[in-house]
């Protein structure tokens, strides 16, 4: 019997040629693990029905489940034994490759015939998809079922037999690796390793390479923390230990109180961005510090708090006061301000508390970040109250602060300089809010950053941060996509979805439509560009519709045409089934009525504060960039792969006479980029409508061949599809990459890359990666925080940079 540690052993075997022997301890354990699962499952009558399999297998469609019940109740009776799992088990998990192609058959071979006929396989496809929560329209499926069927049927017989089956398996070895598992994953034992001791992620050594800027930082910051408090102990030492740890507290807390005024620069800290600054001092990192010594300063008030307490019980047993007068009343005359020093300590620690509360990680990720947003305000009153509270903060704050003051009328005086107005609003999949505002003149960002916005008609003082997603070579307005997760946010989406928009915004909307597809023609006929149309499936709750898009080429000179990209010039066409290439497009009427569904031409009033950098500003500095987003994570990156393409665009050759194209050393002093690797993860398949034509426009732009490969790659994955090797979707992802390979295009986002099912396997993206020699690489990432502890971790295995968005 080969091992438990099913996927390892497997592999092992695989590898090395040899059988794999199960110890004796080994196989009793397993036998022990799957029999308590079955009575946890079968409960008192030691059998497992349908409906029980069906819980305990968790799939989406009965299908499969009815397929592996009928194929695991050997007998007939209706029930699964415990004898009966434990034979269909050690076929599935010890039996030989052929033993699992049999089975997989078998589930496939529906009506037992021993051959699969076309029927058959569309009905498998059909639950395939629904497993993989993939929606396609009705000739999609027909395709898929027709090229897979019509590949594996060699001999053209009609239907496809075991041997054809195991030939055409042969062809993606992939997707055998660790096929039973998926199968029955709740029956899997646990890893006997997974408790074996591993060295903790901070104490490697690549860790300590990988964050030595932030590090050296830190300890730098603790040495000075530990300097201010013991020189502000020994001059207090005759003041007795509980003064000396008030006054040492206090030291700290002029220091640390001013430190975090220097954090909220961002204007000069955009600035030092660019210069040689950020290759010594963790500039990236300032939100982290923020909230290092955001921590620092509650831990520091506490102690300096009960310091005070005990210090003024020992007088209150020597004095006419008590310790309620020299806690709350200015009776006993402590502090340089009228005696306010105690009152001022006290209403100073209730709101430290309040903001470290307020600013907790469930509050801001719960959907209340107006609670984080209104309570982190106060700190305007904790520095005035620390100014009245301390003798000497002053000294401490006076530079920081007058150009922190300066920095806020900077601010206020750009954001109410120009007028703003959001001009167009699209509603996205997901609950996704596009938003298109006219750009300024004398606004001028960099690709991946990010703006305060504020939009009185939905909440008059309150601004939110958001990346630009429009290239700074769009000159005419500016991009945002805004995810709905917390009160503003979902407000801003019921805002542009109620009816009063919609009838508002109708009797423009064909005038504007009409201008952009005008205009669409315009540069057709001006630069002669291909244009192509493509289909991206999208999901929809009660029926798949197709959205169609035309996507216009643009001459490689002019800023003109990137400027109509970048926009989109996206015509949403959702008629069912789409118009096939070569057939006259709908009418404007019909385009019209679909596309002012989601769409809104607007005039709303809105004031910007910013750009303010971030660390993707690095990214044309690097010379090999791996760009990760995680579902709306990819809006610093939809600029960045914007101004990428425009300067790639400026140095792409075209041949007159063959239409050949290739690009020049795209090396310069403004960017070093030798490669782009671009990875955009997303839980569901509507998810990837937010930008698709942006990336069909960036694929259609590169040159056919390149003397070192292609400049940007895509890499797309769905997390909520089945991966290949699991029994519920070998099939699709099969047909779907024949499909692919044929049409030349993904079914399910329409872009050349093929969406890769479930979630990546860092280690061995990034091993290829490694492999490449394109230069150092650089990962930035932009997303979840969970998601980006395992990427960080395989940065420092690889000795890959890690930079971070925070998101």
């Amino acid at each position: 019997m080969k091992s438990c540690s099913i996927r390892a052993e497997d592999d092992h075997c695989r590898s090395s040629g040899v059988s794999c022997i199960m110890s004796v301890d080994e196989d009793a354990r397993w036998l022990e693990w799957v029999t308590k699962q079955f009575e946890s499952i079968a409960g008192d009558d030691k059998e497992i029905n349908l409906c029980e399999f069906k819980t305990a297998l968790k799939v989406k469609e009965s299908f499969f489940a009815e397929r592996f019940f009928a194929l695991f109740d050997s007998d007939g009776s209706g029930s699964i034994s415990l004898d009966e799992l434990l034979k269909a088990l050690d076929l599935l998990i010890h039996g030989t490759e052929t033993d699992k192609l049999r089975f997989l058959f078998q589930v496939y071979d529906v009506d037992g015939s021993g051959s699969i006929d076309p029927d058959e396989l569309r009905t498998v496809l059909k639950s395939c998809l629904s497993e993989s929560a993939i929606s396609l329209p009705e000739e999609k499926l027909d395709d898929l079922t027709l090229v897979l069927f019509e590949s594996a049927d060699t001999d053209n017989s009609g239907s496809i037999t075991f041997e054809e089956l195991k030939e055409e398996l042969e062809n993606f070895p992939e997707v055998m690796e660790n096929l039973t598992i998926s199968a029955a994953n709740w029956l899997k034992p646990p890893d006997l390793d997974q408790n074996k001791h591993q060295t903790p992620r901070y104490l490697t050594r690549a860790y300590w390479q990988n964050n030595s800027r932030k590090l050296l930082f830190l300890f730098g910051y603790g040495v000075l923390n530990l300097l201010l408090f013991v020189v502000a102990m020994l001059r207090h030492s005759d003041g007795g230990v509980w003064l000396m740890v008030a006054r040492g507290c206090g030291q700290c807390l002029n220091f640390n109180c001013t430190f975090i005024v220097v954090l909220m620069l961002r204007r000069c800290l955009t600035w030092l961005r660019a210069t040689w600054v950020v290759r010594v001092l963790p500039l990236d990192q300032n939100i982290l510090l923020h909230q290092i010594v955001g921590y620092a300063i509650f831990c520091f008030s506490l102690g300096h708090a009960i310091a005070h307490v005990v210090n003024f019980a020992n007088l209150s047993q020597h004095s006419e006061f008590l310790l309620w007068e020299y806690l709350l009343t200015t009776r006993p005359m402590i502090g340089w301000v009228k005696g306010t020093a105690s009152l001022t300590g006290v209403v100073l620690l209730l709101l430290i508390c309040l903001m470290v509360l307020c600013s907790s990680t469930f509050v801001r990720r719960s959907g209340h970040f107006e609670v984080f947003y209104w309570s982190h305000l106060s700190y305007i009153w904790v520095l005035i109250l620390l100014i009245v509270h301390c003798a000497n903060f002053w000294k401490w704050f006076v530079v920081p602060g007058l150009l922190f003051l300066l920095e806020k009328i900077v601010g206020i005086a750009v954001s109410r300089m120009g007028g703003l107005y959001i001009v167009e609003v699209n509603l996205l999949p997901s609950k996704v809010t596009h938003l298109v505002i006219k750009r300024p003149q004398f606004f001028h960002f960099k690709p991946g950053d990010y703006i305060y916005i504020n939009i009185p008609v939905i909440a008059k003082y309150e601004w939110h941060p958001f990346t630009i997603s429009s290239a700074p070579e769009q000159s005419d307005t500016l991009w945002l996509h805004v995810r709905s997760m917390g009160q503003w946010t979902n407000r801003l989406y019921e805002y542009f979805r109620q009816t009063d928009s919609m009838e508002l915004c109708s009797g423009r909307l064909a005038t504007s439509l009409k201008k952009r597809r005008q205009q669409a023609k315009a540069e057709d006929q001006l630069f002669g560009s291909a244009s192509a149309d493509r289909a991206v499936a999208s999901t929809e709750d009660e029926s798949i519709e197709l959205t169609m898009f035309r996507q216009n080429g643009f001459h490689s000179g002019e800023t003109s045409s990137l400027q109509s990209g970048a926009q989109g010039l996206v015509e949403h066409v959702m008629d069912e089934p789409g118009p096939a290439e070569g057939e006259e497009a709908p009418s404007l009427r019909e385009v019209s009525a679909k596309f002012a569904e989601n769409h809104r031409v607007c005039n709303i009033k809105c004031y910007v504060d910013g750009p303010y950098g971030t660390p993707t500003r690095q990214i044309f500095t690097s010379e090999h960039a791996v760009l990760i987003g995680a579902g709306i994570g990819i809006t610093p990156f939809a600029s960045i792969l914007q101004s990428i393409m425009y300067r790639y665009r400026l140095r792409k050759q075209n041949c007159p006479s063959c239409n050949f194209s290739w690009c020049e050393n795209l090396k310069d002093s403004d960017m070093t980029l030798r490669k782009v690797d671009f990875i955009w993860i997303n839980r569901d398949q509507k998810s990837f409508e937010w930008f698709v034509s942006l990336l069909t426009k960036l694929e259609m732009d590169q040159a056919d061949e390149e003397p070192e490969g292609r400049f940007l790659e895509m890499h797309m994955y769905m997390t909520s599809a089945l991966s290949k090797n699991d029994m519920k979707a070998i099939g699709l992802q099969m047909a779907l990459d024949l499909l692919a390979k044929k049409e030349k295009k993904d079914s399910i986002t329409g872009l050349r890359t093929r969406t890769q099912p479930g979630r990546p396997e860092w280690g061995k993206v990034f091993q290829k990666l490694s492999k490449e020699n394109k230069g150092k690489v650089h990962v930035f990432y932009c997303g979840a925080p969970s998601l980006a502890k395992a990427i960080k971790a395989q940065c420092e295995r690889f000795g890959f940079n890690f930079y971070k968005e925070n998101f």
